[in-house]
């Protein structure tokens, strides 16, 4: 059967995204771009301030965006802002499972607390965010793309801090895997992005620290940290139906860290 050239549109008309960790640093990208090719955008996080100053921003720009305050932490908060989105924007047919938190510590210096607290947001957030979209969509019989944002730390380590923050974005990644395994049959596809060490307010001291930022860049075979504007249309690309026979990979966005 003919089918259209280049089959590569990335128009999000008619489509609702959930963007979590959406306050700052890559979700705050993914949220104007995604907004930009037309979908309407339900953003997520805890700072409801930095959310509403989003919101304007989009609805400025044309778009149409929807302020959630939510605690990756609670997963009645994780269900509710589905059902949020969802009551006012419609079915929930595209999400960015972004927020995350690093732990910038040796393992065995770990407190229980903060153990707890990593795995809660890295791993059981966008796992539980992900089950209650593929719930809702396949109720409805409709498709849908989720893409969860891992780190190319779930691939390599060099250690000095972070074991745990390595061990959850593999969760992540893997995660895309199977669950886009399961869910292929109805339509959904769920694969990951994996970014490499970008300019944002969570690696604002390894920037600071002039050894360790000059070891990060000599590793970097682009030669420089990734800014916000470098990642988005990953997330346009994994979300549109450009991908629609992309299903369970994990996309390195790092200026090539991974392949040296």
């Amino acid at each position: 059967m003919p089918f259209p050239l280049p089959n590569a549109s990335t128009d999000l008309s008619g489509q609702v995204a959930l963007v979590t960790g959406a306050s700052s640093g890559l979700g705050y990208r993914f949220a104007k771009v995604l907004a930009s090719q037309g979908a309407k955008v339900a953003i997520a996080a805890r700072r409801i301030d930095k959310l509403e100053a989003l919101a304007a921003e989009i609805r400025a720009a044309g778009g149409v965006a929807l302020p959630i305050e939510m605690d990756a932490t609670d997963a009645d908060q994780l269900v509710a802002a589905v059902a949020k989105a969802e009551a006012e924007l419609g079915l929930v047919t595209i999400l960015i499972n972004n927020a995350g938190i690093p732990d910038a510590q040796r393992a065995h210096k770990m407190s229980l607390e903060l153990i707890d607290r990593v795995l809660d947001i890295n791993v059981r957030a966008p796992f539980v965010l992900a089950c209650e979209v593929a719930r809702r969509l396949i109720a409805a019989e409709k498709p849908g793309r989720i893409v969860n944002i891992a780190s190319v730390a779930a691939f390599s380590y060099a250690g000095g801090g972070a074991a745990l923050y390595s061990v959850s974005k593999a969760a992540v990644a893997r995660s895309a895997e199977v669950l886009g395994v399961e869910w292929s049959r109805f339509g959904i596809n769920v694969n990951a992005i994996a970014p490499g060490y970008f300019d944002t307010n969570n690696t604002e001291a390894l920037r600071a620290d002039q050894d360790r930022n000059a070891a990060i860049l000599a590793r970097i075979p682009a030669g420089r940290w990734g800014r916000p504007e470098d990642i988005g249309g990953a997330a346009v690309f994994l979300a549109s139906s450009a991908a629609d026979y992309v299903q369970g990979i994990t996309l390195p966005v790092d200026g090539g860290w991974l392949a040296r």
